[in-house]
């Protein structure tokens, strides 16, 4: 019981690391249109995505050592190629989807990935569906979606890949899951890493949208020599993918994917109220204390839950 209190408490801290995470994209896309005014906003997102994953597999192989131990072992690098290859994919067509879709709408249509999680908990026996289960997902999700006021839902390519990073992001929840019982979470984060920054690189370099257009190498020098850009790079890189990431992997085998997936619905909650403390996001609005107050009662629906699976 300790420990899967303990467990949700760390989790609740790698959620508010990836609402901060909102912040410094944000700061750095603002400086990256000074710095670069004629690129494509998306083509930045890569270039971020990538040199994000460059600082967390650096700071991971550095920092923890056992990270590296495990590259002579192929479940090892099976289950970490698995994990960064679910994730990479996640966050390349979320990227693709919100060049279409406003942030809202990219916000609710993301937190699916609660449900997504509960059905495939349940379809792989990890979880039964239960009344309580049910209400407290929904609400969870209701909380996510409303956090900035009710989204203007109309479905087309941008909706629809959002939809499908949402369950991407469930798969990842549900394989790491599987995966750390499986094999040493440390050693994982490892491959995981390296294979994410491998793939974020790759599809940098290449290019396969082209949105880089021809001097994409000069202007990703030109980028970072902006202290406005970096440092949010930096922070993102180190906290978002080291720290939040090797946080994961250790500590979510310690309760179900359900309730984790609930621990990190709180990231958008988190975004809106750092935003509103810096100023940007204008007078808080009744929907934040709405979409707060049913992400909580969802969390405390799922904890209370007498018959899950542990």
């Amino acid at each position: 019981m300790r420990a899967r209190y303990r467990a949700t408490g760390i989790l609740f801290c790698v959620a508010f690391i990836w609402g901060m995470t909102f912040i410094w994209m944000k700061q750095a896309l603002t400086s990256a249109e000074v710095v670069l005014p004629d690129v494509d906003s998306r083509w930045v997102a890569m270039h971020f995505v990538a040199f994000r994953f460059l600082i967390g597999t650096v700071s991971t192989l550095v920092i923890l050592r056992a990270s590296r131990s495990g590259f002579k072992d192929p479940e090892v690098w099976k289950g970490g190629f698995s994990l960064g290859l679910i994730l990479i994919l996640g966050f390349l067509i979320q990227m693709v989807g919100l060049t279409d879709v406003t942030p809202a709408v990219s916000a609710f249509l993301t937190s699916l990935y609660v449900v997504f999680t509960a059905i495939m908990g349940v379809a792989l026996g990890r979880q039964r569906m239960t009344s309580f289960m049910i209400f407290g997902v929904l609400l969870a999700t209701f909380g996510a979606g409303w956090i900035s006021g009710p989204p203007r839902v109309e479905f087309g390519v941008g909706e629809w890949l959002t939809v499908i990073s949402g369950f991407l992001f469930a798969m990842h929840i549900i394989v790491t899951d599987r995966v750390t019982r499986l094999v040493d979470p440390i050693q994982s984060t490892g491959t995981m890493m390296i294979t994410v920054m491998v793939l974020a690189f790759g599809i940098l370099v290449l290019d396969p949208l082209g949105y880089g257009g021809v001097g994409w190498f000069s202007n990703a020098v030109e980028l970072m020599r902006s202290m406005d850009y970096v440092i949010p790079l930096a922070l993102c890189g180190f906290f978002g993918s080291f720290v939040a990431l090797a946080a994961l992997m250790r500590y979510q085998k310690e309760i179900t994917p359900v309730r984790a997936a609930l621990v990190y619905a709180f990231e958008p909650v988190w975004a809106a109220v750092v935003s509103l403390i810096l100023g940007l996001e204008g007078d808080p609005s009744t929907w934040l204390f709405i979409g707060a107050g049913a992400l909580l009662m969802g969390n405390l629906i799922i904890e209370l839950e007498p018959r899950e699976i542990v």
